[in-house]
């Protein structure tokens, strides 16, 4: 069953050199200026590597690629039904974030942690990839395309943004979350895609918080070295 509550806001952790905040459930705009305020201060190396992890109510999102950008829906009905819409830089296409939806938003200074754009991007998959193995989904990446693959079905997207060498936006997970909402929009530009999620393809229930227990420890794992 999808998700339809979102969790209260918990209290930023710290530990060692990553800092992983919990935001709970925040509005896309909100936390859209919160990774500007942290991109700005992470390049002038005011505070360390942050990574912050939330849930959205529902939102779709446009990205720079102005053709990937297709509603299948009046955008002036999207407000009645409680969806906002947010146009933002960054990579790809049309977007939906909704509860259930396990997103999280790394702001990580790459030429410090020695990884290129393209790495970086192999390296949200990898723990993408490790995230769903150990819920029961055996996921793939597909050449060309950023994110990650249940056979046919999307279950991952990926969208980033890098400036002077600071990261922002990042990678969002589908959990249990609504997918009918997908219906509304063509995913990342991407006609004919069908969208899936650990509920769907794992027959479970899932303990969202028990999840992000298991994300933190691989964001640990592979931006600070620790074995989760």
């Amino acid at each position: 069953m999808a998700n339809t509550q979102c969790p209260s806001m918990d209290q930023p952790t710290e530990k060692h050199e990553l800092t992983i905040r919990d935001l709970g459930c925040a509005a896309y705009r909100e936390v859209l200026n919160l990774q500007q305020e942290l991109n700005e201060q992470r390049r002038a190396d005011e505070i360390g590597d942050t990574v912050l992890i939330v849930e959205h109510p529902p939102v779709i999102t446009l990205g720079a690629r102005q053709s990937a950008n297709k509603l299948l829906i009046d955008p002036n009905l999207l407000a009645q039904r409680g969806i906002d819409l947010v146009p933002i830089r960054r990579g790809g296409g049309a977007t939906l974030h909704n509860p259930g939806q396990l997103v999280f938003y790394p702001i990580l200074h790459l030429q410090q942690l020695g990884l290129g754009v393209s790495e970086y991007i192999r390296t949200l998959e990898a723990i993408g990839i490790d995230l769903l193995t150990k819920l029961g989904v055996t996921s793939e990446r597909r050449k060309g395309y950023p994110g990650l693959w249940v056979e046919e079905r999307k279950i991952a997207s990926i969208g980033v943004r890098v400036s002077r060498q600071v990261t922002r936006h990042g990678m969002a997970i589908n959990i249990a979350n609504d997918l009918s909402l997908f219906n509304l929009m063509v995913p990342c530009g991407l006609s004919g895609v069908q969208m899936t999620s650990v509920a769907k393809e794992a027959g479970r229930d899932t303990d969202m918080e028990a999840i992000k227990r298991h994300l933190t420890a691989l964001l640990r794992r592979y931006f600070e070295g620790q074995q989760p």
